[in-house]
């Protein structure tokens, strides 16, 4: 069964007692102060003594905040960082917005031949990828729509056009040693295969210590050093790899058993608008469709015909927000977090850019009432470390996104569900949290937090914010503690 449906059967669990007909709960002073003394103890453990706590727990029904701890210290968010992206997006966008991509071109066809180049213009759809097999099927109907026009062969260049969006496709405050990771993929108004190429290491089987076999798709826009060697039997994998910040250069290194599979990793490529229009002219050749010259980012041709001077050729829309973002949160996919950012700072017809993303986040926060003294935001996805936020903001946008009928349904359906998928599949299981919890986490060194919503005994729906940053100690314990947190929620009843 898939994610989305998985989703929305949870969602009802999840939801169906919140509606406008369910009943304030009566007022228990005495369970309060049992459920705070509680999560006193659980957030006090002497374990996290030199670690930092943000927390907040609020009753959506009510409206009572029932715990709180250092709720209004700026702490690092990491990935809870997309709940603000995610209600932004929503909020300016709307839940049933799509990316458009069109294949455009001004040059004239003569039996069967393109006499000129062919531009793919992006908006940034980040849907362009592996998943459902999206990709081929996009590139299928790409290369049908030329076909069926009688184009047989293009006598030009395939040119990448991204100026919707602006170059700046890493995130301010992102560690230099994450940008070859496949999660701190650039974002850009083309992306394909989100931004990624796959890395293979294998052994030689016929001689220990001998050069592993390393090889990198095409399209990163990297050269490949390979230090990777070929280790004895039944020794442990030590691969590691590292992108050099002053070139374009990808260096392997470590061991793999000459008795050991072959494995994979993910690498962000260098430039996202040069990957889409390689992929593309690779894939129309493969379907039939002749290509002469080469693949070129747009930025790089001074002669490009303006929109207006060409003539779409094919369209592509991609499924609308409320799927994508489910994505984004299930996932914690951060380029689809930086490029939802960017499209809502483009909503107003400008250029799409972060900082335009963080002004249309400023404007909304605004609008409910929240000072901007409680969020520092550098980008979508939380991966930036100059990123922090008060667990009582988090907790505010939760409740305002609760609380609206538009952006309930959907909103709720994007977080994982513990014990049952996304991020928190594996965790709260055989818990009055499974199945009822459903939040968003976040991860970054030293950093980890948990924000969403629960069901108390009583049917009472809870927000909260719990985010751990500054400690030492290993970060299963940390995680630990947090769904003790939101076990001890789910049991919490005012009778």
């Amino acid at each position: 069964m898939s994610i989305r449906r998985i989703s929305v059967r949870l969602l009802l669990i999840v939801t169906t007692s919140g509606c406008a007909t369910h009943k304030a709960p009566s007022i228990n002073p005495r369970a309060e102060q049992e459920l705070a003394s509680d999560l006193a103890r659980v957030f006090g453990a002497p374990v996290m003594s030199q670690g930092l706590w943000g927390v907040e727990v609020k009753s959506v029904d009510s409206g009572r905040v029932l715990f709180e701890h250092n709720a209004r210290a700026l702490v690092m968010p990491a990935s809870n960082m997309k709940i603000l992206t995610l209600a932004t997006a929503a909020e300016t966008l709307g839940w049933d917005f799509c990316f458009t991509t069109t294949l455009e071109t001004a040059a004239s066809l003569e039996n069967g031949v393109l006499e000129g180049d062919l531009i793919v213009r992006g908006t940034g759809d980040p849907t362009i990828n592996s998943r459902n097999g999206r990709s081929t099927a996009v590139f299928d109907e790409w290369a049908g729509t030329l076909q069926a026009a009688g184009i047989t062969r293009i006598d030009g260049t395939i040119v990448g056009d991204d100026n919707a969006f602006d170059d700046q496709g890493l995130g301010a405050g992102w560690s230099w040693d994450d940008l070859q990771y496949g999660y701190a993929a650039p974002a850009g108004a083309l992306e394909f295969n989100e931004n990624v190429v796959q890395l293979t290491i294998a052994p030689d089987v016929s001689s220990e210590g001998s050069p592993a076999r390393v090889e990198l798709a095409p399209g990163s826009g990297l050269e490949l050093v390979n230090h990777a060697y070929t280790g004895a039997s039944k020794t442990a994998t030590t691969i590691g790899f590292e992108r050099r910040v002053d070139q374009p250069i990808l260096t392997v290194t470590g061991s793999v058993a000459i008795d050991a599979q072959a494995i994979t990793r993910e690498v962000a490529v260098v430039n996202p608008t040069m990957y889409f229009a390689q992929s593309l002219k690779d894939a129309l050749i493969a379907r039939g469709i002749d290509v002469t010259g080469n693949a070129v980012d747009g930025d790089d041709r001074l002669d490009l015909p303006a929109p207006s001077a060409r003539r779409v050729l094919a369209r592509s829309q991609s499924p609308p927000l409320r799927e994508i973002s489910t994505v984004l949160m299930k996932v914690s996919q951060n380029l689809y977090a930086e490029t939802l950012l960017k499209a809502a700072g483009a909503a107003n017809g400008s250029l799409g850019t972060t900082e335009g993303g963080r002004i249309a986040t400023r404007a909304l926060l605004s609008s409910w009432g929240i000072p901007q003294s409680t969020y520092v935001q550098y980008d979508g996805s939380g991966l930036s470390r100059y990123d922090y936020v008060t667990a009582d903001l988090i907790v505010t946008i939760l409740q305002h996104m609760y609380s609206d009928p538009r952006q309930r349904e959907p909103f709720v359906a994007t977080l994982p569900v513990a014990g049952k998928d996304g991020t928190i599949a594996s965790r709260m299981k055989k818990t009055r949290a499974e199945g009822n919890a459903a939040a968003k986490t976040g991860s970054i060194a030293n950093v980890r937090t948990l924000s969403g919503y629960v069901r108390t005994r009583d049917g009472e729906m809870l927000a909260f914010s719990m985010r751990a940053n500054s400690f030492t100690i290993p970060s299963a314990t940390v995680n630990w503690i947090a769904d003790l947190a939101v076990e001890t929620l789910s049991n919490f009843t005012r009778r």
